[in-house]
C-alpha cells in the first residue's frame, strides 16, 4: 500500500502509550490499533485533527506516500 502510517513512530517520538492517546482522543483501543498498523480503509478528518492535537504534530508526520 503506498500510504504508510506512521503513528507509532510519532508515539515513541512522544513517549505516549497507546492506551493513554487512545483516552485522549476518544477513540477505541481496537481502532486506534487498526490505524496504528496500517490496516485502516480511511481516517475521518475529525480523527486525524484529533490525533494530531494530541501528538502536536501535522497531518504528513503521521501519513506518508511511498511509491
Amino acid at each position: 500500500m503506498p500510504i504508510v502510517v506512521n503513528l507509532d513512530v510519532m508515539m515513541a517520538t512522544r513517549k505516549m502509550s497507546l492506551n493513554e492517546l487512545s483516552e485522549k482522543v476518544g477513540l477505541t483501543l481496537s481502532n486506534l490499533s487498526i490505524l496504528k498498523t496500517g490496516k485502516a480503509k480511511a481516517v475521518r478528518f475529525s480523527t486525524l485533527e484529533a490525533i494530531c492535537q494530541v501528538l502536536e504534530c501535522q497531518p504528513g508526520d503521521i501519513l506518508e506516500y511511498v511509491e
